[in-house]
This record gives C-alpha cells, structure tokens and sequence, in this order.
C-alpha cells in the first residue's frame, strides 16, 4: 500500500485547494464551497446524460433541456414522443425512458422534491448506485463514495492497482471510498472528477501539474497511463440490415414508432428490416426502390452496416417533413436518411 492511508488529510487537503482554483465551470455545478448546493434536479439530469457522453456533447442537451423544462415537474408533464425527440442523439435512449419514470415518480410521489440520501434516491426508477451517490454528495453535501470513469481511472493510478478492469471495479471503489469523508464531500467528488477530466487523463496525463502526485503509486513508477489495466475486450460482433426512405412527394418522410422494450425503445425511427447477419430484404410497402448505398454505425455491442433504400410513394406511416425529421431521429437513422436524400436529390 503506497502512502496515501497515511497521509489521507493532506491528499484530501491538496486537491480540495486545487479544485478551488481550477474547478471547471459547468452550467449544472455551483461553485466550490458554495453555501447553496446545486438544484438536485440539476444534477440528476446532468448525471443521467452523462453517461456514456462526453461533457461537450451533453451540455447542449442540457441547456436545452432545462430551458424547455425547468423543474422536474415540467419535466414529469412532457409527453412521451416529446421528450424521446428531445433526447435523439445522446443515445442509449433506455435512459431516456427511465429519465421520464425517475421525473413522474418524484413529482407524484414525492412531491416534487427528491429524496436526499442515497437510500432515497435510489428507490426511485432508474436511478443507480452511481447516480444516487453522485446526487446524494453533490445535491446534498452527503459523504457517499461517487465513482465514474474518471475517479477509477485517478485511484487505479494513486494506488498502482495490478487487478485489470472490469474485474479491479470491486477494488477500486473501496479504495476511492477510504478517501472520502464528512469534510466538503460534494466538493470532494466533484474534484476527483475534475482531475480526472483534465489532469490524469486516460493516454497523456499530466503529472507535473497534478495537486497529488507525491503520493501517487502510479506516477513513481514512471508509466502511469498504464493504469487502470483492462482485460482485452471481446471482438464486437457485426450486422447487416435495410433502411427504406420512403418519401411522399411534398416533403415528408415515413417514420415508424418502434417497440418500447429493445434496442431504441420508444424512438421514431426509419423502417427497417431486422439487424442479424442474413437481414430480409423485403421493403415495407410495394414502391420502385433504388439503391442509395450504405452507412456504418458503432453500437455497444455490435457494428451494423445499414443498407439504404429509397423510392417514393405512400402507406400507413407517421409522416414526417424530411428537415424535421433530421432533427429528430436517433444517429443511426439521420445518417440513413441524410444518405437516402442526397442520393435522391
């Protein structure tokens, strides 16, 4: 074990000084030390687009989210389509769903106000380990133990950890919560996070600057980008399927509403054949279809190479002007309908 149990307050000391002077100024955090903490709707809702996305790309959101629905109870009113549109392109649009439930349950259960312990907060739906931790430290100043990405990343390298990831997770939180505790927690993780971010970087990270690096195993041993270790991951198996853009004449696209449960869930979508290695070909409605050619999307869990069809005509669609529905869809399909209309243009 390196120095850090033994010098657990002056750790903690050194990078609560540097969070004060470099914290990153973010439009869902009140400054460091703030007497006020932030709005907890604030919080969950940046936490929830927060993951698996970067800050750049959720800020927007954000922005515009909190904008559109200012309190959760704005937020718990707005219809199921709406918010699914509001979401598109943040992915891994489940959240998204249980963004809604979490929304309704704390303005019909609770009054429109939520819970603030982390026992609380995770009863409600949707709402994890992670993001109850994180609301309960930074909404309520609670000593709760938040670990994203960045924090393992910063403790993998302080304690020179040797177990690979995902197996290290179990590990790597019990470290990260020895360093937590009832001075300034909300602030504490923030700054964890922040380091993370901008100073101990995932390729290049920059230990000369670093507040904490005289007590960081991974520094002393002169590489820690090698740190956290990862197990080699899986090839990512690839899949075939056809989207069909079907216009009417005047400006509209067909759209369908996919199921609730499954991959997109809920989204309007182009129509498509099944995704899977030998995809059918059969189009949703008889047309003249033309080859516009193909577009390729990374998910999770797999690769998908898309095969675009387009024709005009009409059918029993949710019929939608092209630009709007730009805008609106999921990645995956405005890059199938951007390629279907340039080739039809």
């Amino acid at each position: 074990m390196p120095d850090v149990a033994l010098h657990k307050s002056d750790l903690r000391a050194a990078l609560l000084a540097w969070y004060d002077e470099r914290a990153r100024t973010l439009p869902w955090r009140a400054p460091p030390g703030a007497a006020e903490r932030t709005d907890p709707y604030r919080v969950w809702l940046s936490e929830v687009m927060l993951q698996q996305t970067t800050v750049p790309h959720a800020t927007p959101y954000f922005e515009s989210f909190t904008a559109r629905w200012p309190t959760v109870g704005d937020l718990a009113a707005v219809a199921d389509a709406d918010l699914m549109a509001a979401w598109a392109g943040l992915g891994y649009y489940a959240r998204a769903r249980n963004l809604l439930a979490c929304a309704r349950a704390v303005a019909d259960q609770h009054g429109g106000v939520f819970p603030d312990t982390e026992e609380g907060l995770l009863a409600l739906p949707g709402v994890g380990a992670y993001t109850a931790a994180a609301v309960a430290a930074i909404a309520f100043d609670r000593e709760a133990n938040v670990v994203d990405g960045n924090v393992e990343r910063v403790v993998a390298r302080l304690f020179a950890v040797e177990t690979p990831v995902p197996a290290a997770r179990p590990e790597l939180r019990a470290l990260a919560g020895s360093l937590v505790d009832a001075h300034r927690p909300g602030d504490w993780a923030q700054a964890l996070m922040d380091l993370g971010a901008t100073v101990c970087r995932p390729k290049s990270p920059s230990c000369l600057i670093c507040p904490i690096s005289q007590w960081c195993a991974g520094y002393r041993t002169g590489a820690p980008e090698r740190y956290p270790l990862k197990t080699k991951k899986a090839d990512r198996p690839h899949r075939h399927g056809f989207a069909w853009v079907l216009r009417d004449g005047m400006g509209r696209v067909a759209l369908v509403q996919r199921p609730d449960k499954g991959l997109l869930g809920g989204m309007l979508g182009l129509p498509t054949s099944d995704w899977s290695a030998a995809p059918s070909e059969a189009p949703p409605v008889e047309a003249d279809w033309t080859d516009a050619g193909a577009i390729e999307h990374v998910f999770t869990h797999f690769s998908l190479t898309l095969s675009v069809r387009v024709a005009e005509g009409t059918g029993d669609f949710v019929w939608m002007p092209e630009a709007e529905a730009l805008k609106a869809l999921p990645t995956v399909f405005r890059k199938a309908l951007e390629r279907g209309l340039a080739s039809a243009a």
